[in-house]
């Protein structure tokens, strides 16, 4: 074979030998130039090298001049091979080289804080937080709403602003960038007259609140509290729901589609559930919904929500049962229903789905809460008994995790504190609780952006409980605010009178000069006593160009110049001076009758009745003309 390719190289005539390099130059300066980065163990790293240039000198030995330029490549590159290995073991920087007389800085306080963060993370992997280590109830505040109960909460999607509404009829309004130390609202209003506050709702954009009381007309309002519109109201006097325009007895909740935000769904004691649409202003609702009993008839609505995805719509009955309607299908006919979810005669006051939406959880006026499995839904998944409920809208939520069930507990007055209870999901056993007031627990809400918590009990006080290492914005903005110092006025306890322009400061100064001071008073036209000017035209400031004097000369003088009329006391006399002048000279009556009746005829004096009058009949008096 070598001499076959010995005759080829001289068939095709002389060429250029192939340019030769020194690897063990190259890995020698590169070995250099890692020493220097890493400042390594510079020892072990000689004493491999002398190893490699030992072996190296061998195979140049043994290997003949010229003619063996094959096998010094081929033992180059195997050695070439070898070190390479060995400077990957060695961890070596890789990179172009740095500067003569500059070295990589190796500081062992990052290299301590880097073990630190390593040994932080494998603990945190190691030991997961407990469910009740979830909750953000190291610090708390409290708002005051009111003295009656805090019956409706809601947090707009960001977490800038909390609006709270109860059973005083009033809505107040919580920003908590703009909220000092003293956590006072800044907007009050009363939406609905005298109707007490059943829901309120942020919707999914937030610029909207929906406020559903008392009466049977919701209303939409701005994200400042001014009314946007109000639904229309039906006729109470159509036996059929579905053919009025709205509700017609008084409203029991509702809640805004988390897909459509332009829809919001309403329930009401006239045993109908409806949608509206904002667009059309709300003169009439888009779909009608009518929860019927087993036996066909009319069941009243006490709670309604949506799924988190908008699919399904779920309303908690009086009779009871619980029923789900299919929002892509039309709402004739329920998609799932559960008759004995609850007891019968009862208010149903919450309804909540998951996150996830496989779960609904109820909270029942029966003193229970349960959780259903919407793909089976005849028997609940779990059941809690004993938690006692008094209020027609007491809460029941999922944590953000979805790992918790939170409601609040009702009391009787003097018999203890309301308590938050947290449940887990899978069991609904206790796994902590908060104690609120000596009042009731009936909203809560926990927002899964701030990873906050917001109670409202019975007696109108709304507290917000958080955490600084877990929560995020909301209350941490408001308590670092100091309150803003409100300006005090001084009262003295002993008055002192003060004669006016006694003090200094009311005094006049002196003129300087007495020339100005007489121009002044020359222009004053009471103090240089300047006569009056003539008038021009008929007469001002009570002055009268006629008689040229003031008002009262003019009265005087035209009293005095009237004559006396003659027939001041006899009108016939003061009427009857005309008639020559008229007689002479017709011109209203006489014109008109010229041709028809020239001649007057006047009605003939009466005579007077005599005795003899009374005798005739009625029919034959006289009747006046």
């Amino acid at each position: 074979m070598a001499d076959n390719v010995e005759n080829k190289k001289s068939d095709l005539g002389p060429q250029k030998k192939p340019r030769s390099f020194d690897i063990t130059a190259m890995f020698e300066e590169a070995r250099k130039t890692a020493i220097e980065r890493t400042h390594g163990n510079i020892e072990h790293h000689e004493d491999i090298e002398s190893k490699k240039t030992t072996k190296a000198d061998d195979s140049s030995s043994s290997s003949g001049s010229d003619s063996s330029d094959s096998s010094d490549s081929e033992s180059d590159k195997t050695s070439g091979k070898v070190k390479i290995k060995t400077s990957s073991n060695d961890d070596e920087m890789i990179g172009p080289p740095l500067p003569p007389g500059f070295g990589p800085i190796v500081d062992d306080k990052l290299k301590q804080q880097s073990q630190k963060y390593d040994s932080e993370d494998d603990d945190s992997e190691e030991e997961e937080e407990t469910l009740d280590q979830k909750i953000p109830s190291s610090h708390e505040i409290s708002l005051n709403h009111g003295a009656k109960t805090v019956s409706a909460l809601t947090l707009d999607p960001s977490g800038a602003r909390l609006v709270t509404g109860g059973n005083d009829y009033q809505v107040k309004f919580f920003d908590f960038a703009g909220m000092d130390a003293s956590l006072r609202y800044f907007r009050q209003i009363q939406p609905c007259e005298s109707h007490p506050i059943r829901q309120l709702q942020y919707s999914s954009t937030g610029d909207k609140i929906l406020v559903v009381s008392g009466n049977c007309k919701p209303k939409v309002l701005d994200r400042d509290g001014h009314e946007v519109l109000e639904c229309m109201k039906g006729d109470p006097y159509i036996n059929d729901v579905a053919n009025t325009k709205g509700h017609t007895a008084m409203l029991n909740g509702g809640c805004w589609n988390p897909k459509v935000r332009e829809e919001f769904m309403t329930c009401s004691n006239d045993a109908s559930v409806r949608l509206w649409d904002v667009n059309t202003g709300c003169k009439k609702h888009k779909n009608i919904m009518k929860p019927k009993t087993q036996q066909g008839r009319k069941c009243i609505p006490t709670a309604c929500c949506y799924s988190t995805d908008g699919r399904w719509i779920a309303c908690g009955c009086q009779d009871g049962s619980i029923q789900i309607w299919d929002h892509n299908k039309n709402f004739i006919n329920v998609g799932m229903v559960s008759r004995t979810a609850h007891m019968n005669g009862t208010d149903t006051s919450s309804l909540c789905f998951s996150y996830d939406d496989r779960v609904l959880a109820s909270r029942g006026g029966d003193d229970t809460v349960k959780l259903w499995d919407i793909r089976n839904f005849k028997t609940p998944l779990v059941t809690r008994d004993g938690l006692t409920n008094f209020f027609p809208v007491t809460d029941c939520i999922f944590s953000p995790d979805d790992r918790m069930v939170v409601t609040g507990l009702s009391i009787k007055k003097g018999q203890g504190k309301g308590k938050l209870l947290f449940m887990d999901r899978q069991t609904l056993d206790t796994v902590t609780e908060i104690e609120i007031s000596d009042s009731s627990v009936v909203r809560c809400l926990w927002h899964p952006r701030l990873n906050q918590i917001v109670v409202g009990s019975a007696d109108g006080i709304v507290k917000l409980f958080y955490d600084p290492k877990k929560s995020h914005r909301g209350a941490l903005l408001c308590v670092v605010k100091k309150p803003r110092e409100s300006k005090q006025m001084q009262v003295l306890s002993k008055t002192q009178i003060i004669t006016p322009y006694a003090l200094p400061m009311f005094r006049e100064a002196r003129p300087t000069s007495t020339r100005k001071f007489e121009e002044r008073q020359r222009k004053d036209p009471l103090k240089s006593r300047r006569p009056d000017l003539p008038i021009t035209g008929p007469g001002e400031g009570g002055r009268l160009a006629e008689k040229g004097a003031t008002l009262s000369q003019y009265v005087v003088q035209s009293m005095i110049l009237k004559k006396p009329d003659k027939y001041e006391s006899n009108p016939r006399e003061a009427i009857l001076r005309h008639a020559k002048e008229a007689a002479e000279n017709p011109f209203w009556v006489d014109v008109a009758y010229q041709k028809t009746q020239p001649k007057k005829i006047f009605q003939q004096p009466q005579e007077e009745k005599g005795e003899d009058d009374d005798d005739h009949p009625l029919y034959k008096k006289h009747k006046m003309g």
